[in-house]
């Protein structure tokens, strides 16, 4: 077998997926509040719950996904045609049902497929890493290059599509088009673990201490990203007050994180995936130290820090699921239970940041757009950088006294 056999059809469904998640979080509720009327807060409160069910969901859609492994190709073929016709609804269908009612209807259908096709789709690389000759690192860097490439994609096709009079229709049909393609790519490749036993789903994966370390590193990893994720805007806008620069910062953040990718595991072949996720976070919390001596015209700074701290996230979303999906190889060859836990632990993060952050900034008196308090950009920025740079350091100690046997 050749080193890229394969890898590209895993860069182009994990982009597929990309697509459907966080860019649905920026372009949805926009596209509800202009075309339909739906207020912020309906809106804020529809994806906090939606977030909920998300996370609550995960291990059980990964208990799913165990136990119809051995025909996980029909499922997964289900699950893409659920999520396609869920984005169809969401963006190119005028709502059947009141807006507020048919976006949270419409997003729970695509988030849940999008989960259960995350969840089979990372089991299944752990088969695919095994055929290889313990590829995780090397499918790794293809699987979240691509997916950080469809990240970038998706967020930019509906300005590139705004002439179009309909650029969501057009985006929710593009989707589509590409679903149908990603999935007769990867027909070949469902083969729901190979002949790997079942060893006991959930119990041994959190009766696995090197398992359970690398959840709990997993879980305060992902937070200091929820926590910039969600008032990225909020800091560019008001903090930096560079309005306009949102959009394009963003998507260098990304772009940066995507180039990085394949770079980190270039790095975790030659010193090893332990070492080199050591110096993503490093380099991650010097980006958070500078983040906190930023103000207003900062925003060309705040690029160079968009840059450093998008290679550093790139690290994280090759290195760390290489990691996990090396442990599973070994106590749960299967690895869909496995998988359900960890998409639990990294979106619980986002539910935090949902109903912690916000509550924070109000109470300081923090007004979006208008004339805050000092004592409120304070807060904005130990919120943004200094929380993160707490956390980060807490991740980079926890992955320094891991067992250089499990990294």
């Amino acid at each position: 077998m050749t080193r890229t056999e394969g890898l590209p059809r895993y860069a182009g469904f994990a982009a597929l997926l990309a697509a459907a998640g966080l860019p649905i979080y920026i372009h949805a509720p926009k596209f509800y509040v202009d075309g339909y009327g739906v207020t912020l807060a309906q809106l804020s409160l529809a994806l906090f719950a939606l977030r909920l069910i998300d996370v609550v969901q995960d291990p059980l859609l990964g208990r799913l996904a165990e136990a119809t492994r051995n025909r996980r190709g029909v499922m997964v073929l289900g699950a893409a045609a659920l999520m396609a016709a869920a984005m169809v609804a969401l963006f190119a269908v005028p709502p059947a049902l009141p807006p507020l009612w048919w976006f949270a209807l419409s997003l729970a259908a695509l988030f849940s497929a999008f989960s259960f096709l995350t969840i089979c789709f990372y089991a299944q690389g752990v088969a695919k890493a095994r055929a290889m000759g313990d590829g995780h690192v090397r499918l790794a860097a293809w699987r979240e290059t691509g997916g950080l490439l469809g990240v970038c994609l998706a967020a930019a096709l509906p300005a590139v599509l705004a002439g179009t009079g309909a650029p969501f229709a057009w985006y929710a049909a593009i989707f589509c088009i590409g679903v149908v393609l990603v999935v007769w790519l990867m027909r070949r490749e469902w083969t729901g673990g190979g002949e790997a036993p079942d060893t006991g789903g959930l119990r041994a994966v959190l009766g696995d201490a090197p398992a359970r370390r690398l959840l709990l590193l997993a879980l305060v990893n992902a937070t200091p990203v929820a926590v910039t994720s969600t008032l990225f805007l909020f800091f560019v806008s008001d903090r930096l007050q560079a309005p306009g620069w949102e959009g394009p910062l963003l998507l260098l953040f990304f772009l940066s994180a995507a180039l990085a990718a394949p770079l980190w595991g270039r790095a975790a072949e030659r010193i090893g995936a332990r070492r080199s996720l050591l110096c993503a976070m490093g380099l991650a919390i010097v980006t958070f130290a500078f983040a906190l001596t930023l103000g207003p015209g900062d925003a060309i700074p705040f690029a160079a820090i968009c840059v450093a701290s998008g290679a550093a996230v790139g690290a994280d979303l090759t290195l760390l699921p290489a990691l996990f999906a090396k442990r599973l190889a070994v106590i749960a060859p299967s690895a869909a239970d496995g998988f359900g836990l960890w998409s639990f632990v990294n979106k619980i993060t986002l539910a935090f940041a949902a109903i912690a952050l916000f509550p924070t900034l109000e109470a300081a008196g923090f007004v979006p757009g208008g004339a805050s308090p000092t004592a409120a950009m304070t807060v904005l920025t130990m919120l943004y950088a200094g929380v993160p740079l707490v956390l980060k350091s807490a991740a980079f100690l926890l992955l320094a006294r891991l067992d250089p046997e499990e990294g």
